[in-house]
């Protein structure tokens, strides 16, 4: 990981990816706030985990930084240029640096195309290489990935899911980007493809100094994997800092509930340590006050009125009006 002292390589400065609500007669009835007011930076050669339940917003932020989704409000930096704003669309010259990784890779794949010709494409579209430089490239990536060159001539339907997701890491590696998004990546594997798919992310990123981004709901898949971790509740960072200081002395409510649903040998049922009850609050409804207040053991009369902001002290950093710093 590079110095602290270095500039960020991706900066998000109060990003935010709303969807309209349509009502009766296609009529808008309201704004789904899945991403709302998200800071965050990233440091070069840096893995950076997102964690959170389904619906905490964490793929729509992935597939916003990946340029899926075009951001409603915010800035998205990389290398200090803004690549992504509400009204102007990232250049095509930025996609190749910074890439976003399905959670089925493999669905991402053509089914007419062999995979020799899937990795051939991006370099068709984003490069003037000759047929030759191309395919010595598809081979170098190929072989970075653990594949034959014999699996070149087969199609996405004749490899096994390992191999798939093997396939959609070199076809996104083969232009050389700087910054991927991993969206669930174990996400539908046993465990023994698992760990030898984690394993793999791991390699490349050494080899090719690549920075992560990983989303996931697996705390076990991040704290492993990741340098720093942010936690996502309703769209919002609720807690972020270094892996081991957010999984070992968590801070938010919500953290610590995550924590505690962890498995343990030899400890009591995870449904006898899930502490949220209550419903979450929609986030159309998310008017004022803590998102979090409705399942919150701590919460007080003040949560139900005043927003909590992220404060940082120490690298650590938390969006709770009962945590002081």
């Amino acid at each position: 990981m590079s110095e602290p002292s270095s500039p960020p390589l991706l900066e998000l400065e109060r990003l935010s990816c709303h969807f309209p609500i349509r009502g009766l007669l296609g009529r808008r009835a309201g704004t789904l706030r899945a991403v709302d007011d998200v800071s965050l930076s990233l440091r070069e050669g840096e893995a950076l985990g997102i964690v959170g339940e389904s619906g905490s917003g964490k793929s729509t932020l992935g597939k916003t930084l990946g340029g899926i989704h075009d951001p409603t409000d915010g800035v998205i930096r990389l290398a200090g240029e803004p690549i992504a704003t509400q009204r102007s669309r990232r250049p095509l010259s930025v996609r190749a640096r910074l890439q976003y990784v399905y959670q089925d890779s493999g669905a991402s794949l053509d089914q007419r195309w062999t995979l020799r010709r899937s990795l051939h494409e991006p370099l068709v579209i984003h490069t003037d290489w000759s047929r030759e430089h191309r395919e010595a490239k598809v081979r170098e990536i190929a072989g970075a990935v653990g594949l034959a060159e014999e699996h070149l001539d087969l199609y996405p339907h004749e490899l096994s899911g390992g191999q798939q997701r093997r396939a959609g890491l070199a076809r996104i590696l083969v232009l050389g980007p700087q910054i991927v998004v991993f969206d669930e990546p174990t996400s539908g594997l046993d465990f023994s493809v698992q760990a030898t798919v984690l394993a793999l992310i791991r390699g490349i990123r050494r080899m090719f100094n690549l920075t992560y981004l990983m989303i996931s709901h697996d705390l076990n898949v991040v704290g492993s994997m990741c340098d720093r971790l942010a936690v996502m509740y309703l769209g919002r960072i609720v807690e972020i800092g270094p892996t081991r200081e957010v999984l070992g002395r968590p801070r938010h409510p919500y953290t610590r509930s995550l924590v505690d649903s962890l498995p343990r040998i030899g400890g009591p049922r995870v449904t006898d340590r899930l502490g949220m009850p209550g419903e979450p609050v929609f986030p159309a409804d998310m008017h004022q006050g803590c998102g979090y207040r409705t399942r919150c053991p701590i919460g007080t009369l003040a949560c139900t009125r005043i927003d909590p902001r992220l404060v940082i002290k120490e690298a650590h950093g938390v969006a709770c009006l009962e945590w002081r710093p």
